[in-house]
């Protein structure tokens, strides 16, 4: 049995990651943490306010589902106690992932990064990394809820960097007019992407290629927040077993 804290416990996500780990039968839900709700209950657990808590219930393995802002300081406050960290926050950035690199390994706890959690969705980036071989005009547009604190998602970002590193030709998106600067998105190694925050959504991504006469589109939606759940329980049984940092949920699925 893996006991397992949330970090993030009382948000949408964590509330489901609660459940989904309650609910496993080689899984234990020993901690909760989300300052913001301490005391509040997420099914039997009661929500602690620190995250001592996870010392105290014995937790090996804590996931992440909070803020840009503070899953750096709770990443590196559970891997200098001693306990594996699953991430799904977003937001964790090239240096970020240059010190979780630093942190872990060697003896010490492992962590797993993953811009996104549902395995359609990193269908869709293998999809589009190949894709990106034979179509060198490409172009990425993520769709989130208006509660999304970052932009772009982890998910184009990471998608838009395989798409430059695969493919081969040296076309570039034109830049629009220069009166409307940020009209044509981001340019993430060469590839524009473009993000969009709106009540009513959840997760959505497409990658748009055009060629001579034809256009394809890869496109992921998720629906629910039940499309993560799946990969977020693989990567807490896991973590334990790969040494050091993993990034992308891919090299799991790859077993």
């Amino acid at each position: 049995m893996i006991r397992v804290g949330v970090l993030g416990a009382a948000g949408r996500m964590g509330r489901e990651v609660c459940r989904a780990v309650a609910a496993a039968d080689d899984l234990v839900l020993a901690a909760g943490v989300d300052p913001h709700h301490r005391g509040e209950r997420v099914g039997d657990l009661e929500v602690a306010g620190a995250l001592d808590a996870l010392a105290s219930a014995g937790a090996e393995v804590a996931v992440d589902f909070t803020r840009p802002d503070a899953v750096m300081g709770n990443a590196r406050w559970c891997l200098d106690h001693g306990i594996h960290v699953v991430i799904g926050t977003t937001g964790i950035g090239s240096q970020d992932l240059e010190e979780l690199a630093g942190l872990t390994g060697g003896g010490r706890p492992n962590a797993i990064v993953a811009p996104n959690f549902a395995i359609g969705a990193v269908l869709m980036m293998r999809f589009a990394e190949e894709a990106a071989r034979l179509f060198d005009a490409a172009e990425v547009v993520e769709l989130h809820h208006d509660a999304k604190a970052d932009a772009p998602s982890g998910t184009a970002l990471a998608t838009a960097r395989r798409i430059a590193a695969a493919r081969e030709g040296a076309w570039r998106a034109p830049a629009g007019d220069r009166s409307y600067p940020g009209a044509r998105g981001a340019d993430v190694e060469g590839v524009r992407v473009h993000a969009v925050r709106l009540p009513g959504l959840l997760a959505h991504q497409e990658v748009v290629f055009g060629g001579p006469g034809q256009v394809l589109v890869i496109r992921h939606d998720a629906t629910d927040r039940t499309a993560f759940i799946p990969g977020v329980l693989l990567a807490l049984r896991a973590v334990r077993e790969r040494p050091g940092l993993t990034v992308g949920l891919e090299a799991l699925l790859s077993r």
